[in-house]
C-alpha cells in the first residue's frame, strides 16, 4: 500500500500498516490517536469530527454463564490446535523428540492415570549430561495425597528411570537435585545418528514432516512507485528463511508478495504524469526508472498539498482509475511494470523468489467481502462506516469507509479469506514490522468472528512474524546524512564492493591469482551473505545496528567467517581424495575422543534447530547452530588429527557431515556456500 491515509477528526492521518516496514518506531497502524482515545470504547469518525460509537447489538442477549462456557471451550479447542500443530512441527530424527518419546512410555507405565508430557531439555552444562528432563517436582505434585503415593520428587524421577523402556539411546542416566534427571547419549548411537545422515539427508524425518501442509507467506511487500530500502530488507530475508525451512520439510509453499500496487495515491501521480506529458498515454511506458518515479511521486506529492485545484484532479482520476478508464489503467499498468523490473533485480542480487500478489488482485472481492461480514452479524454500521469490532480492543477493524470507499484493512480480510477458502492453506504466516501487531490482531480476531479460523471446519494456523528496527552505528533509525531512507540497492553494492577489495587484497599478499568470474562470484556471495546473516542472527524482535566493518569481519559470528570455516572444511575433503559416500558405505563411524563425541552431538540437533526454528519463526536458531558447529568443528579439528591418522575413514565422514550441515544451514539462511577462496 502506498501511503494509504484515511481521514480522521482534525485532519489527521492513519497511515498504512504496510507503507513503511520496519523504518519507523514499532507502534500502532492507528499512531495519532492518543492515550486518552485509546483506552475508549469510540473514535473520531474519517471524513468528519463525529465519533464511532459502539452501537447495542441487536443479536440475542447472550448469558454470563454461556458466554463463560463458550469462552472455555474456545480455549479449549485452540490448545488442542496449538498442540497439534506443535506435534506436527517435531521430527521424528529429533534426539529431543525421541528422549520425549522414551519417556512418555515411562510416565504412561509407572502412572497410568497422569497424562503429563514429558519436559526434556539439552542440559545447559555438559558435565552433568547430554539432556535433562525435569518432570519429577510436577508430576510430584498431582501424586501428592493419593494413596501409594512416592514421598519425595526423587521417587518420582527414579521411577520414570526404572519404566524407561530398552533402547539405544542412553548409556547412563544420573538423578541430580530434587528430581532433575540427567542423560547421557550412547557413543554408539551418535556414530549411528551421523552416518544414517550422511547417508539420507537432512530431509525428514532429520527434518519436521510438513509434506501434508499447504503453507501461505506473506513477506517484503514494497510499494509500487517507490525504491526498496533498508526497511524492506527485514521481511524480505526472514520471509524467505521461513519459507526455505518449510520447503525443507517438504510443504506446499506459496511465496506471495503483497506489494501496495494500488490506492488513491496512484491518481496522483498518474494526474501528474498526464500533465507533465499531455499524450494518450501520459508518457508511461513502463521503461521508466523506480528513481524516475520516485522524483515524480515527490513532484506529485508536493502538488497534492500546496495545489487544490490539482488535489481536486487527482481525487477525479482516482475515480477514473477505479471506474475502469482505459488510459488510467494503462499508465498505472506501465507504472507497475517499471517497478516490477526494478523489485526483480534486487530478488535475484538476494536469491529470493516470489509470487507477486498485490493489493489490485484482491479489489473484485471486496464488496462481497464486506457483505458477508455484514450478513453474519461480524459487521456493524458506525455513522456510516463498515466496522467489525473486536472484544478487548479499544479501536475497531474499518472494513468500509463512510465514503463507500475500501482500505487496507478491506484488501487483508479479503486476502485472509481467499488464502484460507481458495488456496486451501494449513498455516499462513505474515512477516511484517512489529508496529502492525495491532492491526494483524485485529485482522485474525475478525476473520475468526466471521467462521473461517478456529472452528472444527477451518482449523488453520495463522501467525504474525513482527521484527524490530534497522538502526545506524549510531543507535538511531539507519539513513543516510541527508536523512534519506538507504536504498537496498546501494547497501548491497556497498557490501560487495568491500569483500572485492577484502578478496583482492587477500590474494595480493598471498601471490594467489583470482581470475574475474571467480572474484565476482566469491564477492557476491560474501557481500549479500553478510548483509543477510547480520540481520538473521539478531532476534527478529529486537533492534539492531548495521554495521558494515562488524558484518564483514573474518573473526567472531559473521557469514564472512562461516563462509571462509566451510571452504577450509570443504578442502580437508578434498585433499583426502577420497570417495566419501563410498567411504560411508564401506566404513563406520566410530566416535571415542571427546571432541569427537562433541562434533556428533552438535551434528545430531540439527532436526531440533530446525524444530526450534518453526515453533518460534525465529531464523537465529539456525544462527546459532550454525555458528556453534563450526565452534566445536575448530575443536575437533585442533585435538583430533583426520588425514593420515588410524581413525582417518571415520573422522573424514565426520568432516563431510559437518560440511553438508553447514551448506543445509546457508541454504535455509539463503547464503551461497564456497569452497575455495
Amino acid at each position: 500500500m502506498l501511503n494509504k491515509s484515511y481521514r480522521v477528526s482534525g485532519g489527521q492521518k492513519l497511515s498504512s500498516p504496510r507503507s513503511k516496514p520496519s523504518q519507523a518506531v514499532p507502534r500502532s497502524p492507528f499512531p495519532r490517536l492518543g492515550a486518552a482515545l485509546l483506552g475508549s470504547r469510540s473514535l473520531p469518525a474519517f471524513g468528519g469530527g463525529k465519533q464511532f460509537i459502539r452501537r447495542p447489538s441487536h443479536t440475542r442477549p447472550v448469558t454470563a454463564a454461556a458466554a463463560a462456557q463458550q469462552q472455555g471451550t474456545n480455549r479449549r479447542r485452540a490448545a488442542l490446535e496449538e498442540a497439534r500443530m506443535n506435534k506436527d512441527l517435531q521430527a521424528a530424527g529429533s534426539l529431543r523428540t525421541q528422549l520425549t518419546n522414551l519417556f512418555r512410555l515411562a510416565i504412561n507405565k509407572a502412572y497410568p492415570d497422569l497424562t503429563d508430557e514429558p519436559v526434556v531439555a539439552a542440559c545447559n552444562n555438559p558435565k552433568f549430561g547430554d539432556y535433562q528432563c525435569n518432570n519429577a517436582m510436577q508430576l510430584f505434585a498431582k501424586l501428592k495425597g493419593k494413596e501409594g503415593a512416592p514421598k519425595a520428587p526423587r521417587d518420582v524421577a527414579s521411577a520414570l528411570v526404572a519404566n524407561l523402556p530398552p533402547n539405544e539411546l542412553l548409556s547412563e542416566t544420573s538423578l541430580a537435585g530434587p528430581g532433575f534427571i540427567n542423560i547421557r547419549l550412547s557413543n554408539e548411537f551418535l556414530s549411528k545418528r551421523v552416518s544414517e545422515m550422511l547417508k539420507l539427508g537432512l530431509q525428514p524425518p532429520f527434518s519436521p514432516d510438513l509434506s501434508s501442509k499447504k503453507c501461505v507467506v506473506d513477506f517484503s511487500s514494497p510499494n509500487v512507485a517507490k525504491e526498496m530500502h533498508v526497511g524492506h530488507l527485514r521481511s524480505t530475508i526472514i520471509g524467505d528463511t521461513i519459507c526455505r525451512t518449510l520447503e525443507l520439510c517438504g510443504a506446499q509453499v506459496l511465496r506471495l508478495n503483497h506489494i501496495g500496487d494500488w490506492g488513491t495515491q496512484f491518481g496522483m501521480l498518474i494526474q501528474h504524469m498526464s500533465e507533465l506529458t499531455p499524450s494518450a498515454d501520459g508518457g508511461a511506458t513502463g521503461d521508466e526508472s523506480i528513481s524516475d518515479l520516485m522524483e515524480l511521486y515527490r513532484a506529485a506529492k508536493k502538488r497534492f498539498d500546496e495545489d487544490e485545484g490539482f488535489k481536486q484532479r487527482a481525487r477525479e482520476a482516482v475515480t477514473a482509475l477505479q471506474s475502469g478508464d482505459e488510459k488510467s489503467l494503462r499508465m498505472w499498468r506501465a507504472i507497475c511494470a517499471a517497478s516490477r523490473k526494478e523489485f526483480a533485480a534486487i530478488y535475484e542480487r538476494l536469491g529470493v523468489r516470489v509470487e507477486e500478489r498485490g493489493e489490485s488482485f484482491y479489489n473484485p472481492m471486496l464488496k462481497a467481502v464486506v457483505e458477508e461480514l455484514k450478513e453474519k452479524g461480524c459487521a456493524e454500521e458506525s455513522d456510516g462506516a463498515i466496522c467489525v469490532f473486536v472484544e478487548g480492543q479499544s479501536i475497531p477493524l474499518i472494513v468500509q469507509k463512510s465514503d463507500g470507499g475500501f482500505g487496507y484493512a478491506s484488501t487483508d480480510m479479503a486476502a485472509i479469506k481467499h488464502r484460507l477458502e481458495v488456496e486451501k492453506a494449513d498455516w499462513i504466516i505474515y512477516v511484517t514490522d512489529a508496529g502492525q501487531a495491532q492491526h494483524f490482531d485485529l485482522v485474525f480476531s475478525a476473520a475468526k468472528k466471521a467462521g473461517w479460523i478456529g472452528t472444527p471446519e477451518s482449523k488453520a494456523k495463522i501467525d504474525h512474524v513482527g521484527f524490530g528496527l534497522v538502526l545506524g552505528e549510531d543507535g538511531k533509525k539507519f539513513k543516510t546524512r541527508s536523512g534519506d531512507v538507504v536504498r537496498l540497492v546501494e547497501l548491497l553494492d556497498e557490501a560487495k564492493a568491500r569483500c572485492t577489495d577484502t578478496i583482492r587484497t587477500r590474494s595480493q599478499e598471498t601471490g594467489e591469482t583470482v581470475d574475474e568470474a571467480s572474484l565476482e562470484h566469491a564477492a557476491s556471495a560474501m557481500g549479500y551473505g553478510a548483509v543477510k546473516y547480520a540481520d538473521l542472527k539478531s532476534h527478529r524482535m529486537t533492534n539492531y545496528k548495521f554495521s558494515f566493518d562488524s558484518m564483514l569481519d573474518l573473526k567472531g559470528n559473521t557469514a564472512v567467517y562461516l563462509l571462509y570455516a566451510h571452504a577450509r572444511i570443504a578442502g580437508i575433503a578434498r585433499k583426502a581424495e577420497k570417495d566419501i559416500d563410498a567411504l560411508a558405505a564401506s566404513t563406520p563411524i566410530v566416535v571415542a575422543h571427546q571432541r569427537e563425541v562433541d562434533l556428533a552431538l552438535h551434528l545430531s540437533r540439527f532436526p531440533e534447530a530446525m524444530e526450534d526454528m518453526l515453533q518460534e519463526l525465529t531464523p537465529n536458531r539456525l544462527t546459532d547452530y550454525l555458528y556453534e558447529l563450526s565452534e566445536r568443528f575448530n575443536a575437533f579439528y585442533v585435538d583430533c588429527k583426520v588425514l593420515g591418522s588410524e581413525e582417518e575413514g571415520s573422522r573424514l565422514q565426520l568432516v563431510e557431515a559437518t560440511a553438508r550441515v553447514m551448506r543445509q544451514c546457508f541454504s535455509l539462511l539463503g547464503l551461497i556456500p564456497l569452497y575455495r577462496i
